[in-house]
Order: structure tokens, then sequence, then C-alpha cells
């Protein structure tokens, strides 16, 4: 600090300020004496750094923040095992679009020459999972900052890296330059491609709308819904899209990409379809069933993304890349009205709604649909990985974008929690419950602390079954043996209680109840765990 002048900004405090003009407002990590000049900066431009117990949780509820704010998550974390730490849940963060700054303390160069503790290419380790990766200097800390922003924001967004060595973090910033400013949403451009697909939509007699997190990204959730009315066309979404259209509307399919027993449903509806418009529709969240599950050679495929088809899952007879919503108001044809032939998206939706009624007095079925029951409408929810995810996936109705938050890329167990916590921290005042199994609660049980330290008033649910349920019933489906994947039975009320929350292990949907309603009036967080059997999922989903 001695040698930055009165007055003048260091290095930190240019890329803190470029970030808090982002709209960021909280970032999420553990601090080593490398960052602490750069936590000093965040905290200056108006950034609360939010003390975490593991850097891939931070990096989980720094996602959280997203979610409700829009602006880019922030992690931070310290020369080598700190940010190495944070491997998965940036390669999370790039495979379920998620922008996010991840910045980490670095040994200056001239010193690494020359020393050897914690010292790797940090840089070299985080190409392969984000968007890009750069190494702040003095002399250009707005230029990056700027293309930091820019790149984890553009098109499908992503996490970009920062290394931040410890001397140019307190280094007096000295560049000067223009930077960019924002670009008009792009539009394809309209001519004989984009007319033959306008036509195909006005004539279409059995369009089927699929719709993913590029459109949730875009906020084309109102051009959705616009197009589903205007052209008579169900919509199925991904998880991650979920709440695009209100889960309640008629038109509306629910999600898709894990539950066999919801493909039964819906992929014969989609073979169906003369027109397939995918809106903002990301394959990476869904499973081999599918792949190819449309076929430009008989059906009209009007495919919209933010980044071109590289991916093969499938194909379009008219790929447009660009803006779902822009693209949509201009495709929607002037009149028309699908005449899907004996009704086949609502009885589809009937089979759906039939296939995953809550059937037993007690399970996870009965679990999930009692917290829908009881919690506000407008409560977020955030789900772990394992088999209750792909049950509250289909189960789990959402009236408004991202009302559930997941792992649906990557597939991360321990994120639920995490999630949770930082969707909180953003709107602590809305209701937030996270979906947990034990196993994955187990992972990061010390972040609940953290949720007690910030005042926070979430709800835990954990699915106490002592095992690896999709792993274990993927075991019986092969008639293999049960082998490491069940484990004891812990007192996970217990738990809550000694970091600082309320607890409570309930068996029946009366005592669910009361602990959701003694939850939403409590001052603390809450953990429930639901204790069910390991075989209760069988046949669910």
């Amino acid at each position: 600090m001695d040698k930055v002048a009165q007055g003048q900004l260091r290095a930190a405090d240019i890329l803190a300020r470029r970030l808090h003009a982002a709209g960021c407002r909280w970032a999420f990590g553990m601090p080593g004496g490398e960052v602490l000049t750069l936590v000093d900066a965040l905290e200056k431009a108006g950034i609360r750094f939010v003390l975490a117990k593991h850097e891939n949780a931070a990096g989980f509820m720094a996602e959280g923040t997203y979610h409700r704010t829009g602006a880019p998550g922030l992690l931070v974390a310290t020369v080598g095992p700190g940010i190495l730490n944070a491997v998965n849940v940036v390669e999370n963060a790039r495979q379920d679009r998620v922008p996010m700054i991840v910045m980490s303390g670095a040994v200056d160069a001239d010193e690494a020459q020359v020393y050897t503790h914690q010292v790797l290419d940090q840089r070299q380790v985080f190409r392969a999972v984000t968007k890009e990766s750069f190494t702040l200097s003095a002399g250009a800390a707005h230029v990056i900052a700027d293309k930091a922003v820019g790149i984890a924001t553009e098109g499908r967004p992503g996490p970009v890296h920062i290394d931040v060595p410890i001397s140019v973090a307190d280094a007096p910033a000295t560049g000067e330059g223009v930077l960019r400013t924002d670009a008009a949403p792009m539009v394809p451009a309209q001519g004989p491609a984009f007319k033959q697909a306008k036509a195909a939509l006005a004539g279409a007699q059995r369009p089927i709308i699929i719709a993913g997190v590029d459109a949730v990204e875009d906020r084309a959730g109102a051009q959705i819904v616009q197009a589903a009315e205007a052209l008579g066309a169900p919509v199925i979404t991904t998880y991650k899209a979920k709440g695009l259209i209100p889960e309640d509307h008629p038109l509306a399919l629910g999600g898709a990409g894990l539950s066999p027993k919801a493909d039964k449903i819906l992929l014969p509806l989609v073979a169906e379809a003369d027109v397939v418009l995918a809106a903002g529709y990301d394959p990476i969240e869904m499973r081999v069933g599918w792949q190819n599950a449309f076929d430009p050679a008989r059906q009209v495929v009007i495919d919209i993304t933010a980044a071109p088809n590289h991916h093969y899952m499938h194909q379009a007879t008219h790929n447009m890349i660009g803006s779902v919503s822009e693209t949509l108001r201009s495709l929607m044809p002037d009149a028309a009205r699908g005449t899907w032939a004996d009704d086949q998206p609502a009885q589809a939706r009937a089979a759906l709604h039939a296939a995953f009624a809550a059937r037993t007095d007690w399970g996870p079925d009965a679990v999930i649909a009692t917290c829908q029951e009881v919690l506000p409408p407008d409560s977020l929810a955030t789900a772990d990985s394992g088999a209750h995810r792909i049950l509250l996936s289909q189960m789990w109705q959402c009236g408004f974008p991202r009302a559930l938050m997941q792992s649906s890329a990557l597939c991360t167990m321990g994120c639920a929690v995490p999630l949770a916590i930082g969707a909180q921290v953003a709107e602590p005042d809305r209701t937030v419950v996270s979906f947990s199994g034990d196993a994955g609660f187990l992972m990061v049980a010390g972040e609940i602390s953290t949720a007690a330290e910030l005042g926070l008033r979430t709800i835990f649910v954990v699915f106490v079954d002592a095992s690896l349920a999709l792993i274990e019933l993927k075991q019986r489906q092969r008639q293999l043996r049960n082998r490491g994947v069940e484990f004891g039975r812990f007192d996970f009320a217990a738990v809550a209680r000694g970091l600082g929350g309320t607890g409570r292990h309930v068996r029946s949907r009366d005592e669910l109840r009361e602990a959701l309603e003694s939850a939403l009036a409590a001052e603390t967080f809450t953990v429930i765990a639901a204790e069910i059997d390991k075989k209760s999922y069988d046949g669910k989903f």
C-alpha cells in the first residue's frame, strides 16, 4: 500500500469497481494472505465478502445470487489448494451456463522463478473449465475487468478466471483506454431461411415448443408463453428452464431430462409434431433418450440458440443464432393455431400429472407434495443430485423462471445447500427451501453454520434413507451386490442445533406439515430430516 499515492486506485480497486458496476454485491470464498488486498478492494467498492467453509460451496453460493439478481457470481480463493478446491464448481458453472468471475491469488511472476511453495500454473488449470483466463496487470486492470464481465455474460454465459498476483493487487492502476459498450440483442437476418421458418409456423398443424436455459438467460418467458398460445403449441422445458411458462398453464408439459417415465409420455408427442420450435434449447441437460429426438428429414425443426450447434445431439432444418426473445417476436406469424388431433397435448399433460402424483402416505413423493402444499407459491427451491432430484424436478410446480435451482448439466452433489444460502443472501425475506439427500447434505453440512452466521431463515429438507438411493437402485437393476452405497443414520436435527439452528426429524405428513409451519415462523434456519425407506423411490420416476 505504501507505493500507492493517496487517492490513487489500486489495480484491485479497478477490478472491484467494475464488478460493482456490473451489479455484483456479494463475493464468496475463503481468503488467504494472497487475496487480502482483493477482499479489501471488494468491500470498499460496496461488495460484501461472505466467508464460506469450502471454496466449492462458495461457488454455489455465488451462483445462487446470480439466479436472483442477474449479476455474475463472484468467487474468491487463495493461491494453490484454495483455488484448486473450486475446480468442480467452476466446471459446473461452465456446463450449467452460469456467469461467474473466479478470482484467485497468485505468486508474483518474478518470485515464481525462484520459489516453489504452492506455485503452479493456475491459469493452465482453469483454461480447461472457463470461457477465458486472465492475469491481472496494473496497466490493463480496467480492460481485463471489462473483458471478464463481457465474456462471462455474452452468448452462453459461463465462468471467467482472473489470476491476481500479490503485488499487482496493491500496485497503482495506470491503464487508459476505451471500454466496450453493451451490444443490442442479435436477431438472425430475415433472409429466405427465416421466411421459410415463419411460413412453417404459420402452417403448422402439430407444433411443439422445447425451451431451455438459453431462453432463461434471455428472459424470454413472456415471448414463449405468447408463442405457445398463438400456435396452440404445448411446451416442454429442460429442468433449468422450468417456469418459463407457468406450469399450471394448460399448454405446459413441465420439465424433461432425467425421468424415463416422463420420456415415455413426452418423446412420442415430440415425434408426432410437424414443427418443432426449439427456443433456447441447450441439450447439455439431457440424457441419451433425447439424442436426435426430432428429425429434420420429416419435421421442420427451428433451432434458436445463443451459440452454434457443435454438440450434434440433434440437427435442425433452420439454425438461428441470436436472442431467443427477439427472434420469437420476429418469427411469429400474423395468424396461426395448431390443430393437434384428439387433443394429444392435453392427454399428455393429464398422463404426466397422473404419473407423478403423490401415491403414498409417506415417502419422497409425499415429502415433495407436502412441501409444495405448505410453502408459499413464490418460494425458491434448490435440489441436490440424486434420486430425489429426478422426482422433485417432475413433481415441483414452478410458476416463474429459476424457481427451482439445481446442477443439471454437471450434476454435482452437495450443491443444494449453498445454492439456497446464496439465493437467501440475495433475497432474505423470500422463503427458500433446499432439498438434499443425506449423502449430499453430509458433504456440505458445515455450510449451515454460514447460514447461522448470516442470520438466514433458510429451510433445509434432507431425505434420510442412509443410502445413495439412485446408485443402489441401479445396482439392483443390474443384479449386482450391494456395495459402497450405504452408510449410517445420523441425528441431523442435533447437527442443526449444534450449528445454531433448529432441527426436526419427521416420519409422517402431519409431522412434516407441522415442522414446515414452525420453520416458516422461525428466526433461524431449520433442518428437517425426513426419514424414508431407501427403496421408496422404486417406480417413482
